[in-house]
């Protein structure tokens, strides 16, 4: 999946800043890089659906 590879990506551009940072940097790095190597926990959005032919008899009442 796209988001899959933009995440690997992430992390990884974010691991090479950290092996560059002072010690304190470095460890919020690390951190962040591992938040983006965590699987995604979202569900799916669901949409209302709606009756159109019902909305449609109605006609303009106002």
């Amino acid at each position: 999946m796209l988001d899959d590879e933009f995440n690997r990506q992430r992390a990884r551009l974010v691991r090479d800043l950290a092996d560059r940072a002072d010690p304190f940097i470095k460890r919020r790095l690390l951190d962040l890089a591992s938040r983006y190597e965590q699987p995604r926990k979202t569900k799916p959005l669901v949409l209302p659906s709606i009756n159109v032919k019902e909305h449609l008899d109605h006609g303009d009442d106002g």
